[in-house]
Formats: C-alpha cells, sequence, structure tokens
C-alpha cells in the first residue's frame, strides 16, 4: 500500500475568545470555530502504532488554543500565528488548511458565522 496524501485534522473546535476591533469583542469575548488539516505523511504510524511516530493532535489543540487566547483585532492576524506556529512547532508539515469562525460578528445582520480560510505550504 501507498500512502499518497494524508491528514491529521481538528474539525470545529469550539473556543472563547477575545478578538475583534470593537472594544466590546476585547472585553466581552465571543465564541469561535477552528478547524484545521496538516498535510503529513502518516505511513509510520500506519506501520508503527506509536505516538512518538504520530503529530498528537492533543498537542495541536493545545497550540491552537494557546494562540486563540493572545487577543487580536482581526481573526486574519490569528490564523497566520496559528500557521506559523504549527510550521515551528511541527517541522513534519507540509500544509496548513485553516479556517476560524467568529460565530456572532456584531454587524447587526442574522449570519452563522464570519471568519477566515487559508491553505498554507512549507
Amino acid at each position: 500500500m501507498k500512502v499518497t496524501k494524508s491528514y491529521i485534522f481538528l474539525n470545529e473546535v469550539q473556543i472563547r475568545a477575545y478578538h475583534g476591533v470593537l472594544p466590546q469583542e476585547n472585553e466581552v469575548g465571543q465564541d469561535f470555530v477552528v478547524s484545521a488539516r496538516c498535510g503529513v505523511d502518516i505511513t509510520s504510524a500506519i506501520e508503527h502504532d506509536m505516538i512518538d511516530v504520530a503529530l498528537d493532535y492533543g498537542v495541536l489543540y493545545r497550540l491552537i488554543k494557546e494562540e486563540m487566547a493572545k487577543t487580536s483585532q482581526l481573526v486574519e492576524h490569528v490564523a497566520g500565528r496559528i500557521a506559523n506556529r504549527v510550521f515551528t512547532d511541527f517541522p513534519q508539515v507540509t500544509s496548513l488548511d485553516l479556517s476560524i469562525t467568529k460565530l456572532n460578528p456584531p454587524f447587526g445582520g442574522e449570519c452563522k458565522g464570519a471568519g477566515v480560510e487559508i491553505h498554507v505550504e512549507r
């Protein structure tokens, strides 16, 4: 068997954070949903069944939570920080698809969310 593409992902992680341009967003906070998909070769994990040859998604979760805890005006800035940390902390990651959704954006309209999605490669 030859694995041609493989990913480790976190799907729709809900995090309370304090991002936004309005002062109220930085003080009261709001709910965000973050999804991350890391391109990584999982062949060794398939063959050896050992966490030390895999990308630990628990560590990935903590990384995302740490970066989301740092207040920023723009979710684009937060996405860039998360991407930089992923590539720094996980040298085996070759690509990252990341989305950050603000569930209740304060613009006075009905919306299930607004945010940013990026695809970055090493």
